[in-house]
């Protein structure tokens, strides 16, 4: 009985080991790939890039490993680092902007009763539910009446007031207990103290789970961008990936994603226990 519980976790674990190697191998032949020369990934890509007969070969190894991609991309590429910066004011423009806007309403829904607060709750879920490509044209009558569009502050903007981090934040927000905050009202605590030295604090887990999340998909934007943006100096780094096609610059492409996921990786691999606890949280039903 013994020996066959062992041979069960056995396979389990070949399984899972399996499947995660799959899971990963796109991965490292991102970074192979961001070290094989040219001539080799046209050899190997030419099916896919150039429409060449035959099929795609994945090697594991490159034959004839090469930096020279990410010089071109750190030393001739400017355009690189114009959209890098972009992507940065993007992405931490909308975090520094939901800190303040979905926190105070995530605290507001959670811990305040007022008329339509039940409604208010029924339409963020909806509004958190809705693609993007549902409220594109509306997003873009808004921002052109505005004067935003072709401009960063019509991708910063409404992602500013996205419903999905107020979402997560709530449900932490909600297990703060009632008690602890009538006890601060009676001490003489005023609302924004409240709100500053017990929602924060003890909320925390929710906000920067969210920020993590936001981070992630902020980072990788890609369809506001080219709906709201006509300027080629504007667009993020997400939008300069797709735009290397030409098998003289896949190699390039290769290492423009290499450089760009380890920001995200980055961000994950900090935040990996916040965001266990956000995707619990968000599972739960209230």
């Amino acid at each position: 009985m013994i020996r066959g519980v062992k041979i069960s976790k056995i396979i389990l674990w070949s399984l899972l080991g399996l499947l995660a190697l799959l899971a990963l191998y796109p991965v490292f032949f991102l970074i192979m790939g961001s070290l094989m020369g040219n001539d080799e990934l046209a050899e190997y890509l030419g099916a896919v890039i150039v429409q060449k007969e035959g099929f795609v070969d994945v090697p594991l190894l490159p034959v004839y490993p090469t930096l020279k991609h990410f010089v071109e991309i750190f030393l001739d590429s400017p355009e690189f680092f114009v959209m890098f910066w972009n992507s940065i004011q993007i992405t931490f423009g909308v975090l520094a902007g939901q800190l303040v806007v979905a926190t105070m309403a995530a605290w507001g829904l959670a811990k305040y009763d007022f008329p339509g607060k039940r409604g208010c709750l029924l339409i963020y879920m909806i509004l958190m539910l809705l693609p993007f490509q549902v409220l594109m044209l509306s997003e873009y009558l808004v921002l052109d009446k505005l004067n935003l569009t072709d401009s960063l502050w019509g991708i910063i903007l409404p992602g500013v007031f996205s419903a999905f981090p107020v979402f997560i934040m709530y449900r932490f927000f909600r297990e703060i207990p009632d008690s602890l905050i009538e006890s601060a009202r009676l001490d003489g605590a005023r609302e924004w103290q409240l709100f500053w030295y017990i929602a924060l604090p003890l909320g925390s887990s929710g906000v920067i789970a969210s920020m993590v999340l936001e981070f992630l998909e902020y980072w990788s934007l890609i369809e506001q961008p080219m709906t709201f943006l006509k300027d080629k100096s504007l667009f993020p780094l997400s939008v300069f990936l797709p735009d290397i096609t030409s098998i003289g610059r896949s190699g390039m492409a290769f290492a423009a994603s290499v450089v760009t996921f380890i920001p995200a990786l980055l961000v994950f691999l900090g935040g990996q226990d916040y965001l266990e606890q956000g995707i619990m949280a968000g599972a739960v039903k209230e």
